[in-house]
Formats: C-alpha cells, structure tokens, sequence
C-alpha cells in the first residue's frame, strides 16, 4: 500500500478517535479500541542479528560481526530472514491471542550508532566505526526487513539518533557536545542514507542531550530529520528517554511538560509511560489537538502500511518458515564471512596429518552465552568453540579441554582456591601438541547499562585489558612453551599486544551467533577460508584514546587516528592469495564514479576478498588520513580472474567545513584501491600496497 492511501485511511480513522483515545495510541503498548475495530498493539520489538526476545529464531553474529563482513548483498539476505521470520511469529502469535511485547512487526534495529570508542559497550550493536560502512550495510538490511511487496513486510527503526556513543552509566544525564563539523561528517550521515536512501519507516532517538537539547525532544527531530531529509515515517523515543527530560536532564519540572517538549519537536511514539500525562499536558494548554492527532496519524499510516487491518501476501507465513535450512544457511555464510584472521604465521590452518592432540582451553570455549552478545533470541540449536573444532577436527585429532579459568571472577566455587582451574589448564596443555586459547567477553562485561555482572553495572569497558582471570591464563599458556592459536569471542576490540607477540594466530570471532562455533571450527582446519575485515580500529591500549566522554573526533577512529595502532580498520587475512592486477573508472566527481577493480587469484584454494576504495581531498576540510569510500567483495577459484565494480556517488566528492556544510575542495582527489587501507601498517602486515588514480 503507497503511503498516500494509507495515510487518507489513518486521518479517515484517527478523526473518529476522541483526543483522550488519540492520545492513548501514542504509547508503546497501545491499547485496544473495541469501538473501531482496532485490536492493542505493543510498537516494541527486535531483531538486531535475528529476530530477538520471542522464541526460536534464526540466530546471526552480533552486528558488529555482521559489519565485519563488508559484506551488502549478504545483508539484505539478512534483512529478509528477519522478516520473514518476524511476520511467521507475529501471525502465530496473532492467531493464539498473544499481542504482547516483542511480537509485532516494527523492529527497533538496526543501531546504526558509530563505534567512537572501544570502551563503549554497545558497541557490539553497531556496524563499526566508518560512516560509509555503517551506511552501506544498514541500507540493504532495512530494504531486506521492509521489503519490497505490497505491503510493508515489517518496520525498520535506526537508531539512536544523534550524537549517541556511550558512556552508559551517565547516558541518563549526559551532554554529548560536538561541532558541526563532527556531526554532520561523522554522526548524522548513516541516519541520512537510512532515511533518504533506505526510506527507513522510523528513528529512534537517544537518551542523552547532544549539545544541550535531549535527543527524544532536539530541535534537529523536525529541522534535520523532516524538514532536511524529507522524513515522513514515524519517530520513537528511546525507553524511558522521555521521563529523563524532568528526572535526569533537568530540561523541564515534570511529567507534563516533558511529554508536550517531545511531542511538540515531533516524537510520535513513547516507549515508556510520560505520555501517560499528555492529556493533562493537552488540558494545560502545552499540546494542541493538532499536534497530538498528527502523531496518531503518522503511526496509523505504518500500521496501516504494514496491512495490519488487511489482508496481505504474507499472511501464510507460518513457523515452518523460522529456522528454515535456508535461513540457518544465510546465518552460517553471515558466521564463515565474519570471523577476522589477524595473525598467521602459518600455523592455520591445522594440519591433521601432523597434529594428533589439540588442548582446547579457556572460559569462552565452550561457552553458549558468548556466542550470541545481546538482543538476540533463542536458537534450537548452539555450537560453542570447543563443539566445532571437535567437529572440524573427526576422528583424526584428540581434542582435551579445560575452561582454565571462570570468564572474570577468579574463585567461581567459594571453597576452592584462587585459579582453581590453571593446573588442569596446564596438565591437557602437556599433552597437547598445541593449543587454542579461546578467550574474551560476553554480554555481561560489555553491553547496555546495567546489564548483570557488569563491574560498574554500567556496560562499558573501563580500558581494553582482558578479566584478571583470563590475563592470568594468557600467562600461563604462554609459559607452557606449547605453539598456541587465539581465538578472541568479543564484541570489540582487547588490548593484544601480548597475543600478537607471542600467539602463532589469532582469529577475531566477535559474538558469531548460536552456532558460529562451527565457524570457528571450520576456518582452523581450513574447511572455510577467512575473510573477514576489521570494522573498527584496534588500539594498542587506552593511552592512545582521547577521554571517553569527549566527543571530538579529534585522535579517534582510522581517519583521525595520530598514533599506529595495532591492527587497523579494514585488516584482516586470509589463506590465499590475491592481487589487484589494474584499476580504472569511469564517470566523473560531478556525476560520481565507478571504479573497477581487476582481481586475480593467484593462490591454490578459493579465496574471498574485499575490495577496498579510499579517497583524500587536497583541501584542509578534509579529514586527517583517508577516507573509505566504497567496498566489494568477490570470490574467486584458484587460478581464476574478476572484475569488481565500486559505485561512488558525487555526494562522497564533498568535504565538509566547520559549519557542517558540505562543500567542493579547493583541489582534486586521491584514491587508493586495496584491500585494505593505503597506510603503511596495513602494507607491512598484507605485503600489499594498494593501486592509486587521481580526479
């Protein structure tokens, strides 16, 4: 349904709605109106890496793994299993009465937030640290969720706008202050490319002020969002965000007033209870009818966009269609293209013939909770690490295993002592021939604001330091002298400078999903080939990080980086071997370009590879180093030579000024083509320098 006849049936209906009735639709459990026919409807549900909080679903690496992909055409792959999954339960659930939380069809994903900081612990939820990698994922994965039907398959939300990148534990009453320039080069463009490109059907805003307004109620919600881009969904507050006005922010003295500055800025929806108070608002005089009924009819329109009181094409969808052979497929490519090679010096794959006892050790190798991070569902299957290199490995290789130590607490049993788990962690390593150490975090040392066993409760990282616990084994695997392969389960990047000295390879598996220890499994013994790329920087440690509540740019991410970091954005090896054999373009910086890559394989197995395309302006608005600015992955066979083609619109030739402003350079452009960045660090751990043209 055009969104023009949806919106003449929601105006058709909100008028029969009394004002009190009107206002009651504005909330996130919105009730049922027997009169016209309109059953409750709960706005709140997920599906950040698969369908989330309601049951068996297909289950995805978290999103910063799936950003570790760079991967486009697969995450609209993504986006349609979602979907597809999400309308299968929501008419089941629909069918059995259960209209509760969690089981309609406007998903609150994706978080297209930048990664500023490693010590953020929502982090995981993003993309990674590159506005045109956020962008460029996010836009095939909400056209995957909407579809392309008649009706709306279900509703995409990006969030959290603006400005909005931890710390956790103060986001209740924090100021995020940036300049224009920062927020229109680095914060505001993947909310853009959502909403003009994507056509996205709702925003999110954030619980904290950017630059002294609260971002559920900011002046930027009309002037940026609807006037600027054009915006015509709907925009829902973050859970709670509202009451902060009054209780946290101190914007305004209650309830009432709180709930008449969203709705007046043009915050259609309220997760949370402050809109409770919005006819009292209406009777105080702080909100017209006008404005209450136009938030009511934006919301209609989804729904009725939706078909929610129609009969559609995806009606028949039922639970046969959740955790298909298909979709587990999709998530099993999603899990292969994920996982970053950081370090071989030529131990991996694993060869069987020469390897007979392998010691799988360390507290997240047989861990189910470290392969989902947060938000996610419930999968009727889990393969944890130390499950997939069993499978990988058969019958021809011994595997011992030892947790070696609790995941951070360092006497899990009160009657043991101290590191109770290290002697038997050194015993299986001494009748190894080598070792995996798989190590890292889950979803309660890193995540969302008071999640359970955080140090602070407040979700984020304090530096990039492994638990006590797990430095100790580190330590202790080092020691046993044996060659050893790392493998990190985390959603953000660790401080390992001690691994890349001393570990033979390390893999970086992020959350891989439920069963993304199949994953792992098969790239150690060379059943799948790595391919995955580093969405964000790791830093050697926090010394080369700005405060983490400073929102500049200045010194953060790969573009204004001044310090070399461990492994950059955009790393990440493989088994084979391939080479850019020319490049050239077309179209001009008027018109945009498109760049094509000539790739050849030039090893002995089938190698999957991301191309790479960077670009610097000579002019001083550009930023410190370079750019990405487009990317494609291409698969080759051994011997065998590709093409791929890198669209790069005009609007990338811009710079933007001190104002915000996006504005021609004063000089031509460079462009770098690789895979990988054109620094000197990526060219000494690739052995690859990349191919360059200017415009």
């Amino acid at each position: 349904m055009n969104r023009e006849k949806a919106r003449q049936r929601a105006e058709e209906l909100v008028s029969k709605m009394t004002i009190e009735v009107a206002c009651s639709q504005l909330r996130y459990d919105s009730p049922a109106i027997d009169r016209l026919g309109i059953p409750e409807y709960n706005w709140w549900n997920e599906t950040l890496h698969g369908v989330a909080r309601a049951g068996t679903a297909t289950s995805f690496p978290q999103a910063i793994g799936l950003g570790a992909t760079f991967d486009a055409e697969l995450m609209g792959e993504v986006g349609e299993v979602c979907a597809t999954e999400g309308r299968a339960k929501y008419n089941e659930y629909k069918a059995n009465g259960d209209r509760d939380i969690y089981k309609g069809l406007t998903f609150w994903s994706p978080n297209v937030n930048l990664f500023r900081d490693p010590r953020w612990g929502r982090g995981q939820e993003t993309y990674g640290e590159d506005p045109v990698l956020i962008s460029k994922l996010a836009i095939p994965f909400i056209e995957g969720l909407q579809g392309d039907g008649e009706y709306m398959k279900t509703a995409a939300c990006a969030k959290h706008f603006v400005v909005h990148s931890g710390p956790e534990a103060v986001r209740h009453q924090f100021n995020a202050t940036c300049n224009d320039k920062d927020l229109y080069e680095t914060y505001m463009p993947a909310f853009e490319a959502c909403v003009k490109e994507a056509k996205v059907e709702s925003v999110m805003g954030a619980y904290n002020r950017t630059n002294g307004e609260p971002c559920c109620g900011h002046s930027y919600l009309q002037d940026v969002i609807r006037d600027k881009w054009n915006f015509e969904g709907h925009i829902v507050s973050d859970c709670w965000a509202i009451r902060d006005f009054h209780e946290h922010h101190k914007v305004t003295k209650n309830s009432e007033e709180s709930a008449a500055l969203a709705l007046n800025k043009g915050c259609d929806l309220n997760c949370g209870c402050t809109y409770l108070h919005l006819m009292s608002a209406y009777n105080k005089g702080l909100v017209t009818e006008e404005t209450i009924r136009q938030a009511a009819v934006r919301l209609f329109t989804t729904r009725f966009i939706l078909g929610m009181f129609d009969e559609t094409e995806y009606d028949n969808l039922s639970y046969l269609d959740v955790e298909t052979k298909e979709n587990i497929a999709v998530a099993k490519r999603a899990s292969d293209e994920s996982i970053v090679l950081l370090k071989n010096d030529g131990i991996l794959p694993i060869d069987k013939s020469k390897t007979k006892v392998i010691s799988v050790i360390g507290p997240n190798a047989d861990s189910r909770a470290c392969l989902v991070g947060n938000y996610y569902g419930t999968s009727s299957e889990y393969i944890t690490a130390l499950e997939g290199i069993r499978n990988a490995a058969g019958d021809d290789v011994r595997i011992l295993y030892s947790d070696g130590c609790d995941l951070s607490l360092t006497k899990p049993d009160v009657l043991s002592r101290d590191y109770h788990r290290i002697a038997e962690a050194k015993a299986v390593m001494s009748r190894s021939d080598l070792v995996i150490l798989v190590i890292g975090l889950n979803e309660t040392l890193e995540g969302e604001e008071g999640d359970q066993g955080n140090m602070y409760r407040s979700g984020d990282k304090p530096d990039l330091l492994f638990p006590k616990t797990q430095r100790k084994l580190i330590d202790t695997v080092i020691a046993s002298g044996k060659p050893f392969i790392t493998v990190v389960i985390a959603g953000s990047a660790m401080d390992l400078s001690a691994l890349n000295d001393k570990s033979s390879a390390i893999l970086q598996a992020w959350y891989p999903g439920a069963r993304g220890g199949q994953s792992i499994g098969d790239i150690i013994f060379g059943k799948v080939n790595p391919s995955g790329k580093l969405p964000v920087t790791f830093y050697k440690d926090t010394n080369d990080l700005p405060d983490f509540e400073d929102y500049s740019m200045k010194g953060r991410t790969y573009r204004y980086l001044e310090t070399e970091p461990l492994y950059p954005f955009g790393f990440g090896l493989t088994y084979g071997k391939m080479d850019i054999t020319s490049v050239e373009y077309t179209g001009d910086k008027n018109s945009g370009i498109t760049v094509k890559a000539s790739v050849a394989n030039t090893g002995d197995i089938k190698t999957s590879e991301v191309v790479q395309v960077y670009m610097k302006a000579d002019d001083p608005n550009e930023v410190k180093n370079t750019r990405l600015a487009g990317f494609g992955r291409i698969t080759l066979d051994a011997g065998s030579n590709g093409t791929v083609e890198i669209d790069i619109p005009s609007d990338r030739f811009k710079v933007v000024n001190d104002k915000g402003e996006k504005v021609d350079p004063q000089g031509g452009f460079n462009f770098f083509v690789g895979f990988g960045q054109p620094d000197s660090l990526t060219e000494s751990l690739t052995g690859r320098k990349a191919s360059t043209f200017t415009v």
